[in-house]
């Protein structure tokens, strides 16, 4: 833990040893000197810390496994974290996430084949997860018009020829995400249409060695533009200006996207969830932010800080709401073992004092890969109506979640830590510092 006025100098040494990311990030720096510093690093993450093959070639093995678990013949991905995670082929991932443009067939056994919105087949060059790239006959109004069912109808043969040849007869196809029109076209050939992501889900829930280790690249990123936040914040500055330096350090880094907007400063942090906007940031005030970074390697580092903007000290109250979502942080972290249920994990780590209960957070804690992931477990309050139950696995990699705020009070504190379940239990993943200041 660091003090406010030395939490940036630790966080050099903290996060990662030797590499500099963190000074790289510092806004006193020149222009030049800066844009110079982050090109330098940039190269540093150029090249994959691990053999990327062995990675994807384990997460279609996961997803094959689901689909013979469950007898599906095969599984049809829309989703584009989806679609990363069972190929790594990507193609304007935002974008293609507004339209059903682009998608994968996985077999239980044989070819795996990426249908893309245009032919760009060099974008899935070299893959060993893809056998086949095909062209995709889009029927999203957009690309369509008028004749997109016809369009569909196309793409439901191709779906049904697919699981034919591949299947062996079996005609369970799981799919995530589909519309009424594309789900008509392929149940008209006869096929059952489950889930598919629940498939996904379940497949992504396990991480392989060389996962986390890109998984801790994202986390490395992340937290340098987290110090980058802290060392620029002055009075005056809007919410916008201060998420652009997480934005500018997680691109500049080999970064991809951040999945929301959720930072707020002095009396817009409670109640929780509300988006960064242009109002100034005001000396006195507590500035809450969740990450939902999606960094190097398009894994998720998924962190939440709240920062004190100075000069000046922070108030009884503000540091009494830090220091209870703190305690509830760790209280959640201590009692997270390998092998308890989540109804036994809700029992022992997610009260609070009553006063917080209207504004807490949605979940205890959650899972976390690609993006925010299952599972969610819920408050104990909340069990008999939204809860379903699990076994925490070694391997699996979980965000810890708190927020304090009282209802009709003037400021919310949020923390969220990431962290890895293992055999013997639970190791951090995230390593940013606490402020000592904000601490009762």
């Amino acid at each position: 833990m660091f003090g406010t006025q030395s939490l940036f100098a630790g966080l050099v040494l903290s996060v990662v040893a030797g590499s500099n990311i963190a000074e790289a990030a510092q806004p006193n720096h020149s222009c030049t000197d800066r844009a110079s510093a982050l090109t330098h690093l940039s190269k540093k993450y150029s090249e994959a810390p691990v053999d990327l093959d062995v990675v994807r070639l384990y997460r279609l093995g996961r997803v094959r496994d689901e689909l013979i678990k469950r007898d599906y013949g095969g599984a049809l991905f829309f989703d584009q974290i989806n679609t990363r995670y069972a190929t790594d082929a990507t193609n304007m991932q935002v974008w293609s996430s507004h339209y059903e443009t682009r998608c994968v067939f996985v077999p239980a056994v044989g070819p795996v084949v990426v249908f893309d919105y245009a032919n760009h087949p060099y974008l899935a060059e070299g893959l060993p997860t893809v056998d086949e790239y095909r062209v995709m006959p889009s029927f999203y109004y957009f690309s369509a018009g008028s004749n997109a069912e016809d369009r569909a109808r196309k793409f439901g043969d191709q779906i049904a020829d697919l699981m034919a040849k591949s299947a062996g007869g079996n005609k369970r196809i799981a799919v995530d995400r589909l519309s009424h029109m594309g789900t008509d076209a392929i149940r008209s050939h006869g096929l059952e249409v489950f889930d598919g992501l629940a498939v996904a889900e379940h497949a992504r829930e396990v991480k392989s060695a060389g996962e986390l280790v890109l998984m801790q690249k994202s986390i490395e990123v992340c937290e340098a533009g987290m110090a980058a936040m802290h060392r620029a914040m002055e009075p005056g500055m809007t919410e916008n200006a201060l998420w652009a330096k997480l934005h500018e350090t997680n691109i500049a880094m080999g970064g991809e996207w951040i999945e929301t907007r959720l930072l707020s400063s002095g009396p817009r942090t409670n109640p929780w969830f509300r988006e960064c906007s242009m109002r100034q940031i005001e000396a006195g005030d507590m500035v809450s932010f969740d990450t939902d970074l999606i960094g190097p390697y398009g894994y998720c580092a998924d962190i939440s800080r709240t920062y004190f903007c100075g000069p000046g000290r922070p108030s009884d109250e503000q540091r009494r709401l830090y220091t209870i979502a703190y305690e509830q942080i760790e209280t959640g972290i201590a009692r997270l073992k390998p092998g308890m249920s989540f109804r036994e994990y809700s029992e022992a780590a997610s009260r609070m004092p009553n006063e917080f209960v209207a504004r807490s957070y949605s979940v205890a804690a959650h899972g976390v890969g690609m993006c925010d992931e299952w599972p969610a477990v819920v408050y104990m309050r909340d069990w008999n109506e939204s809860a379903y139950d699990g076994v925490f696995e070694p391997g699996m990699t979980m965000c810890i979640e708190s927020y304090i705020g009282v209802e009709g009070g003037l400021e919310g504190v949020k923390l969220e830590e990431q962290v890895l379940v293992t055999e013997s239990g639970i190791q951090r993943l995230s390593t940013f510092p606490y402020e000592d200041a904000l601490l009762a």
